[in-house]
Protein backbone atom coordinates (compact mmCIF):
# COMPACT_ATOMS: atom_id res chain seq x y z
CA UNK A 1 0.00 0.00 0.00
CA UNK A 2 1.37 3.60 -0.83
CA UNK A 3 -0.69 7.08 0.30
CA UNK A 4 -0.98 9.12 -3.01
CA UNK A 5 0.74 12.28 -2.89
CA UNK A 6 -2.25 14.43 -1.40
CA UNK A 7 -1.24 12.88 1.99
CA UNK A 8 2.14 14.83 2.07
CA UNK A 9 3.07 18.46 2.93
CA UNK A 10 6.32 20.43 2.51
CA UNK A 11 5.24 21.64 6.43
CA UNK A 12 8.73 23.26 6.30
CA UNK A 13 11.14 23.88 3.84
CA UNK A 14 13.53 20.49 5.90
CA UNK A 15 10.08 18.86 6.68
CA UNK A 16 7.63 17.17 4.65
CA UNK A 17 5.11 15.14 6.47
CA UNK A 18 2.01 12.71 6.40
CA UNK A 19 -1.23 14.80 7.08
CA UNK A 20 -2.36 11.99 9.38
CA UNK A 21 0.22 11.91 12.09
CA UNK A 22 0.25 8.93 14.26
CA UNK A 23 -0.51 10.22 17.54
CA UNK A 24 1.41 8.37 20.90
CA UNK A 25 -0.24 9.31 23.67
CA UNK A 26 -1.92 6.15 23.49
CA UNK A 27 1.38 4.54 24.49
CA UNK A 28 1.19 5.82 27.98
CA UNK A 29 -0.73 3.73 29.82
CA UNK A 30 -4.04 5.11 30.07
CA UNK A 31 -5.17 2.83 26.82
CA UNK A 32 -4.28 -0.56 28.04
CA UNK A 33 -0.84 -2.59 28.29
CA UNK A 34 1.46 -2.11 25.61
CA UNK A 35 3.86 -4.62 24.18
CA UNK A 36 7.26 -3.36 23.42
CA UNK A 37 8.40 -5.21 21.16
CA UNK A 38 5.55 -6.17 18.75
CA UNK A 39 5.03 -1.92 19.39
CA UNK A 40 8.33 -1.30 17.17
CA UNK A 41 7.38 -3.84 14.87
CA UNK A 42 4.12 -2.36 14.12
CA UNK A 43 5.55 1.29 14.03
CA UNK A 44 7.47 -0.61 10.35
CA UNK A 45 4.32 -1.09 9.55
CA UNK A 46 2.81 2.48 9.65
CA UNK A 47 6.36 3.63 8.02
CA UNK A 48 6.19 1.18 5.28
CA UNK A 49 2.30 2.10 4.89
CA UNK A 50 3.53 5.95 4.39
CA UNK A 51 2.10 7.17 7.82
CA UNK A 52 6.16 8.21 8.75
CA UNK A 53 5.08 11.27 11.17
CA UNK A 54 4.63 10.45 14.88
CA UNK A 55 3.33 12.96 17.83
CA UNK A 56 4.66 13.04 20.93
CA UNK A 57 5.68 13.64 24.09
CA UNK A 58 8.25 13.58 27.31
CA UNK A 59 5.19 12.72 29.65
CA UNK A 60 3.73 10.04 26.81
CA UNK A 61 5.34 6.90 28.68
CA UNK A 62 7.77 4.88 26.75
CA UNK A 63 6.87 6.63 23.90
CA UNK A 64 10.30 8.71 23.00
CA UNK A 65 11.90 5.82 24.29
CA UNK A 66 10.24 4.03 21.08
CA UNK A 67 11.18 6.45 19.15
CA UNK A 68 14.58 5.80 20.25
CA UNK A 69 14.40 1.92 19.34
CA UNK A 70 12.57 2.44 16.48
CA UNK A 71 15.24 4.23 14.84
CA UNK A 72 18.13 1.92 16.05
CA UNK A 73 16.37 -0.54 14.66
CA UNK A 74 15.87 1.13 10.93
CA UNK A 75 19.65 2.21 10.92
CA UNK A 76 20.42 -1.84 11.85
CA UNK A 77 17.91 -3.16 8.99
CA UNK A 78 17.79 -0.58 6.46
CA UNK A 79 20.65 1.52 6.76
CA UNK A 80 20.98 5.50 8.21
CA UNK A 81 19.01 7.23 5.03
CA UNK A 82 16.08 5.13 6.43
CA UNK A 83 15.96 8.08 9.03
CA UNK A 84 15.44 10.46 6.14
CA UNK A 85 11.57 9.02 5.79
CA UNK A 86 10.74 9.75 9.66
CA UNK A 87 9.56 12.62 11.57
CA UNK A 88 9.21 12.25 15.43
CA UNK A 89 7.15 15.78 17.34
CA UNK A 90 7.69 15.88 20.54
CA UNK A 91 6.60 17.80 23.58
CA UNK A 92 7.94 19.55 26.88
CA UNK A 93 5.03 20.15 29.03
CA UNK A 94 7.39 21.21 32.35
CA UNK A 95 5.75 22.04 35.91
CA UNK A 96 5.56 26.34 35.89
CA UNK A 97 8.69 27.48 37.61
CA UNK A 98 11.26 30.22 36.99
CA UNK A 99 12.93 29.15 33.57
CA UNK A 100 16.77 29.53 33.00
CA UNK A 101 18.71 27.64 30.13
CA UNK A 102 20.24 25.49 32.19
CA UNK A 103 17.05 23.52 32.91
CA UNK A 104 15.64 24.01 29.69
CA UNK A 105 18.39 22.20 28.38
CA UNK A 106 18.43 19.78 30.54
CA UNK A 107 15.47 19.14 29.74
CA UNK A 108 16.02 18.98 26.00
CA UNK A 109 19.28 16.95 26.12
CA UNK A 110 16.41 14.22 27.99
CA UNK A 111 14.58 14.23 25.06
CA UNK A 112 17.37 14.13 22.76
CA UNK A 113 18.78 11.40 24.06
CA UNK A 114 15.75 9.15 24.74
CA UNK A 115 14.78 9.82 21.10
CA UNK A 116 18.13 9.43 19.81
CA UNK A 117 18.71 12.39 18.10
CA UNK A 118 21.06 15.29 17.44
CA UNK A 119 18.49 17.76 16.95
CA UNK A 120 14.37 17.86 17.21
CA UNK A 121 12.61 17.61 14.46
CA UNK A 122 9.35 19.93 16.24
CA UNK A 123 9.19 20.90 20.11
CA UNK A 124 5.68 21.26 21.19
CA UNK A 125 6.13 23.34 24.52
CA UNK A 126 2.90 22.95 26.69
CA UNK A 127 2.22 25.82 29.74
CA UNK A 128 -0.20 25.23 32.61
CA UNK A 129 -1.11 28.46 34.00
CA UNK A 130 -0.75 31.94 32.18
CA UNK A 131 -0.61 33.84 34.84
CA UNK A 132 3.24 32.43 35.56
CA UNK A 133 4.63 34.36 32.86
CA UNK A 134 8.01 32.15 32.85
CA UNK A 135 6.70 30.77 29.50
CA UNK A 136 8.13 33.57 27.79
CA UNK A 137 11.78 33.01 29.10
CA UNK A 138 11.60 29.11 28.58
CA UNK A 139 10.69 30.21 24.91
CA UNK A 140 13.25 32.32 24.38
CA UNK A 141 15.76 29.76 25.56
CA UNK A 142 14.04 27.30 23.23
CA UNK A 143 14.70 29.88 20.27
CA UNK A 144 18.36 29.65 21.18
CA UNK A 145 18.60 26.17 21.36
CA UNK A 146 16.90 26.38 18.31
CA UNK A 147 19.59 28.64 17.08
CA UNK A 148 22.52 26.15 18.69
CA UNK A 149 21.56 22.93 16.78
CA UNK A 150 19.28 21.37 18.84
CA UNK A 151 15.94 21.70 18.11
CA UNK A 152 14.95 22.51 13.92
CA UNK A 153 11.35 24.10 14.57
CA UNK A 154 9.34 25.81 18.08
CA UNK A 155 6.06 24.97 18.30
CA UNK A 156 3.06 25.13 20.97
CA UNK A 157 0.48 22.52 22.19
CA UNK A 158 -2.92 23.73 23.26
CA UNK A 159 -2.11 27.45 23.49
CA UNK A 160 -5.17 29.98 23.07
CA UNK A 161 -4.97 32.46 20.78
CA UNK A 162 -4.51 35.44 23.35
CA UNK A 163 -1.23 33.81 24.31
CA UNK A 164 -0.27 32.71 20.73
CA UNK A 165 -0.42 36.60 19.99
CA UNK A 166 1.59 37.71 22.81
CA UNK A 167 4.30 34.94 21.75
CA UNK A 168 4.55 35.92 18.28
CA UNK A 169 4.61 40.01 19.16
CA UNK A 170 7.62 38.84 21.25
CA UNK A 171 9.74 37.81 18.33
CA UNK A 172 9.66 33.86 18.82
CA UNK A 173 8.75 31.82 15.61
CA UNK A 174 6.22 29.54 16.44
CA UNK A 175 5.51 27.06 13.17
CA UNK A 176 2.19 25.46 15.09
CA UNK A 177 0.20 25.01 17.55
CA UNK A 178 -1.67 22.02 18.52
CA UNK A 179 -5.27 21.88 19.45
CA UNK A 180 -8.63 19.76 19.99
CA UNK A 181 -10.70 20.31 16.45
CA UNK A 182 -13.30 18.02 15.42
CA UNK A 183 -16.81 18.34 14.19
CA UNK A 184 -17.85 18.13 17.75
CA UNK A 185 -14.87 20.99 18.98
CA UNK A 186 -14.77 24.26 16.46
CA UNK A 187 -13.70 26.27 18.71
CA UNK A 188 -10.59 27.09 16.70
CA UNK A 189 -13.10 28.27 13.72
CA UNK A 190 -13.25 31.30 16.06
CA UNK A 191 -10.26 32.73 16.81
CA UNK A 192 -7.90 30.44 16.31
CA UNK A 193 -8.22 29.36 12.69
CA UNK A 194 -8.06 32.96 11.98
CA UNK A 195 -4.80 34.51 13.38
CA UNK A 196 -3.02 31.25 12.20
CA UNK A 197 -4.15 32.32 9.15
CA UNK A 198 -2.60 35.74 8.95
CA UNK A 199 0.68 34.70 10.25
CA UNK A 200 1.56 31.49 8.68
CA UNK A 201 1.29 29.18 11.95
CA UNK A 202 -0.33 25.98 11.08
CA UNK A 203 -2.56 23.26 12.87
CA UNK A 204 -1.99 20.27 13.89
CA UNK A 205 -5.24 18.71 15.23
CA UNK A 206 -6.06 16.21 18.06
CA UNK A 207 -9.90 14.42 19.08
CA UNK A 208 -10.77 14.77 15.35
CA UNK A 209 -12.44 11.15 15.88
CA UNK A 210 -12.98 11.75 19.85
CA UNK A 211 -11.04 8.90 20.72
CA UNK A 212 -13.37 6.61 18.75
CA UNK A 213 -16.72 7.49 19.57
CA UNK A 214 -16.73 8.65 15.82
CA UNK A 215 -17.16 5.98 14.13
CA UNK A 216 -19.64 3.42 12.98
CA UNK A 217 -19.41 1.32 16.10
CA UNK A 218 -21.23 3.47 18.22
CA UNK A 219 -24.16 4.64 15.64
CA UNK A 220 -27.28 3.20 17.37
CA UNK A 221 -25.88 2.41 20.66
CA UNK A 222 -27.59 3.52 23.86
CA UNK A 223 -25.48 5.67 25.81
CA UNK A 224 -22.55 4.17 27.46
CA UNK A 225 -22.15 4.87 31.03
CA UNK A 226 -18.54 4.65 33.50
CA UNK A 227 -17.01 0.95 32.71
CA UNK A 228 -17.75 1.04 29.19
CA UNK A 229 -15.48 3.73 28.16
CA UNK A 230 -12.58 2.04 28.91
CA UNK A 231 -9.75 4.30 27.75
CA UNK A 232 -8.77 7.55 28.77
CA UNK A 233 -9.68 8.89 25.40
CA UNK A 234 -12.84 7.38 25.70
CA UNK A 235 -13.62 9.31 29.16
CA UNK A 236 -12.48 12.85 27.24
CA UNK A 237 -14.17 12.59 24.30
CA UNK A 238 -17.82 11.77 25.72
CA UNK A 239 -17.72 14.32 28.55
CA UNK A 240 -17.23 16.59 25.53
CA UNK A 241 -20.19 15.42 23.23
CA UNK A 242 -22.45 15.86 26.76
CA UNK A 243 -21.09 19.62 26.60
CA UNK A 244 -21.59 19.96 22.95
CA UNK A 245 -25.33 18.50 22.88
CA UNK A 246 -25.59 15.00 24.39
CA UNK A 247 -25.79 11.62 23.26
CA UNK A 248 -29.21 12.30 21.05
CA UNK A 249 -27.46 14.84 19.50
CA UNK A 250 -24.57 13.04 18.72
CA UNK A 251 -27.24 10.14 17.41
CA UNK A 252 -28.59 12.02 14.67
CA UNK A 253 -25.07 13.20 13.42
CA UNK A 254 -23.46 9.56 12.97
CA UNK A 255 -26.48 9.08 11.52
CA UNK A 256 -26.31 11.84 9.12
CA UNK A 257 -22.21 10.53 9.12
CA UNK A 258 -22.71 7.43 7.66
CA UNK A 259 -24.54 7.88 4.56
CA UNK A 260 -22.06 10.50 3.59
CA UNK A 261 -19.21 7.68 4.05
CA UNK A 262 -21.45 5.52 2.08
CA UNK A 263 -21.43 7.69 -0.51
CA UNK A 264 -17.83 7.88 -0.52
CA UNK A 265 -17.18 4.64 -0.20
CA UNK A 266 -15.52 5.44 3.17
CA UNK A 267 -16.06 4.59 6.57
CA UNK A 268 -17.54 7.40 9.26
CA UNK A 269 -13.48 8.25 10.87
CA UNK A 270 -12.31 9.13 7.90
CA UNK A 271 -15.38 11.92 7.05
CA UNK A 272 -14.67 13.17 11.00
CA UNK A 273 -10.83 13.28 9.68
CA UNK A 274 -11.24 14.86 6.21
CA UNK A 275 -13.56 17.46 7.28
CA UNK A 276 -11.06 18.66 9.93
CA UNK A 277 -7.96 18.34 6.62
CA UNK A 278 -10.25 20.82 4.62
CA UNK A 279 -10.19 23.49 7.16
CA UNK A 280 -7.76 26.30 6.78
CA UNK A 281 -4.61 26.31 8.39
CA UNK A 282 -4.61 22.56 9.47
CA UNK A 283 -1.51 20.84 8.32
CA UNK A 284 -2.42 17.56 9.80
CA UNK A 285 -4.58 15.42 12.24
CA UNK A 286 -3.59 12.78 14.77
CA UNK A 287 -5.03 9.83 15.10
CA UNK A 288 -3.86 7.97 18.02
CA UNK A 289 -1.95 4.20 17.42
CA UNK A 290 -2.57 1.86 20.24
CA UNK A 291 0.44 0.15 19.07
CA UNK A 292 0.36 -3.70 19.48
CA UNK A 293 -3.36 -3.41 20.33
CA UNK A 294 -5.29 -2.36 17.01
CA UNK A 295 -4.00 -0.93 13.96
CA UNK A 296 -6.37 1.46 11.42
CA UNK A 297 -3.65 1.75 8.62
CA UNK A 298 -5.57 0.88 5.88
CA UNK A 299 -8.61 2.56 6.69
CA UNK A 300 -6.58 6.03 7.53
CA UNK A 301 -5.13 5.98 4.64
CA UNK A 302 -9.07 5.97 2.56
CA UNK A 303 -8.86 9.64 4.02
CA UNK A 304 -7.19 10.19 1.02
CA UNK A 305 -9.43 9.09 -1.17
CA UNK A 306 -12.62 11.65 0.01
CA UNK A 307 -13.35 14.94 -1.55
CA UNK A 308 -16.46 16.29 0.30
CA UNK A 309 -18.92 18.69 -1.51
CA UNK A 310 -21.28 21.27 -0.59
CA UNK A 311 -24.46 18.57 -0.23
CA UNK A 312 -22.17 16.95 2.51
CA UNK A 313 -21.41 20.14 4.43
CA UNK A 314 -25.28 21.37 4.16
CA UNK A 315 -26.05 17.98 6.02
CA UNK A 316 -23.45 18.36 8.70
CA UNK A 317 -23.93 21.65 8.98
CA UNK A 318 -27.67 21.23 9.66
CA UNK A 319 -26.83 19.18 12.97
CA UNK A 320 -23.75 20.66 13.82
CA UNK A 321 -26.21 24.44 13.63
CA UNK A 322 -28.10 22.52 16.67
CA UNK A 323 -25.62 21.93 19.26
CA UNK A 324 -23.97 24.49 22.37
CA UNK A 325 -21.70 26.61 21.17
CA UNK A 326 -18.80 25.41 23.21
CA UNK A 327 -16.57 28.58 22.66
CA UNK A 328 -18.85 30.31 25.28
CA UNK A 329 -19.16 26.88 27.13
CA UNK A 330 -15.43 26.61 27.46
CA UNK A 331 -13.64 29.58 26.01
CA UNK A 332 -10.64 28.92 23.61
CA UNK A 333 -8.33 26.76 22.82
CA UNK A 334 -6.83 24.90 25.74
CA UNK A 335 -8.41 26.57 28.31
CA UNK A 336 -10.01 22.78 29.45
CA UNK A 337 -6.33 22.25 30.68
CA UNK A 338 -6.38 26.22 32.80
CA UNK A 339 -9.49 26.62 35.15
Amino acid sequence: MSLPTSSRLQFTPNLNICRILNGMWQVSGAHGRIDPKRAIQSMFDYLDAGFTTWDLADHYGPAEDFIGEFRRQLVATRGKEALSNLQAFTKWVPRPTQMTKALVEKNIDISLQRMGVESLDLLQFHWWDYRDNNYLDALKYMAELQDEGKIKHLALTNFDTEHLKIITEAGIKIVSNQVQFSLIDRRPEVNMVPFCTEHDIKLFTYGTLCGGLLSEKYLGQPEPRGGELSTASLRKYKNMIDAWGGWSLFQELLSVLKPIAAKHNVTIPNIAARYILDKPTVAGVIVGTRLSVSAHVEDNARVFDVALDQSDYDQLDAVLGRSRDLYQLIGDCGDEYRR
